[in-house]
This record gives structure tokens, C-alpha cells and sequence, in this order.
């Protein structure tokens, strides 16, 4: 195969309307754009949220409230079942929660929910723990430890 045999999959591609080929086309004497104004002539359009020169709609309203979204903590969630599945001996933390794939992406903390059963002695190791999870790994006979986050925040290091 060489580059000039390459061709988009069937279907992918529509047809390309060709436009001042004369009236019976369809598509001809104004190709489409209606009789004169600004929407009719070359580069002409007008911005988003335009309207002719008045106030527009979002400049009208009052700006009210505080928007608290930007301060969330987001926070990654483990459940137990999660943990009854993986194949690790020792302690389990956050990094070996990237390992096997159970975590992705930038978070502020691990949360461990007790939701499914666990058989098995951890050594768990996370930010946050629920109580029927830390009664459910207790009873495992496995520990629960909870991250010091003062020691860790890289705003005092």
C-alpha cells in the first residue's frame, strides 16, 4: 500500500456542495446566502451572543452569588470489593492503586468505602476510611492507617 492509494473508509466522506452553477442546481446566482446584508457577504459574521448593537442579554443581568466549585476537593473512591480482587501482599496505598489501574488522574485524597465483603489481612494505608470499611478490614484481621496530610501539602515544603 503507498500513500497515494489510501482513500477514506465508504460513507465517511459527503459529497461537497458546489456552489454558482447556475440556477437549476439549487445552488446557484446567491450560492445559498439570501439577498444582500452582512450575513451574505465574504468574512461576514457576526460574534456569539450578538445583538445588533443593544445590551446584550448576559450584560443585562445582575452577576449574583459566589461560585464554590473552584475550591472542591476531589477525591478518588476505593470500595472494598475493589480490594478484595487484588493480588498484593503488604500494604496497600495509594501508589499501588496506580499500579493495578484502580485510580487514574490528579486527586486531593483516597477515600476507602466498605461496600463487598473482604476476606484477606490488608495493611491499608489512605486519606479517608469509612466506618463500616475500617470495621470490615479490622475484622480481617488487616490495619488501617490514615495519612498524616499536614506533612504532605506542598504549600510548607
Amino acid at each position: 500500500m503507498r500513500l497515494h492509494e489510501l482513500k477514506p473508509a465508504h460513507g465517511s466522506t459527503h459529497r461537497v456542495k458546489r456552489l454558482g452553477c447556475g440556477e437549476s442546481s439549487g445552488h446557484g446566482k446567491t450560492s445559498g446566502k439570501g439577498h444582500k446584508g452582512q450575513k451574505a457577504r465574504s468574512g461576514g459574521s457576526i460574534r456569539l451572543g450578538f445583538e445588533g448593537g443593544q445590551m446584550p442579554l448576559i450584560r443585562r443581568l445582575p452577576k449574583r452569588g459566589f461560585n464554590n466549585a473552584q475550591f472542591k476537593k476531589k477525591i478518588a473512591i476505593v470500595n472494598l470489593s475493589d480490594l478484595a480482587e487484588l493480588a498484593v501482599e503488604g500494604s496497600i496505598n495509594e501508589h499501588t492503586l496506580r499500579e493495578h489501574g484502580l485510580i487514574r488522574g490528579k486527586f486531593d485524597g483516597l477515600k476507602v468505602l466498605g461496600g463487598g465483603d473482604l476476606s484477606k489481612k490488608l495493611t491499608l494505608e489512605a486519606d479517608f476510611v469509612s466506618a463500616s470499611a475500617r470495621e470490615k478490614i479490622e475484622a480481617a484481621g488487616g490495619t488501617v492507617t490514615i495519612r498524616d496530610r499536614s506533612a504532605s501539602t506542598p504549600e510548607q515544603a
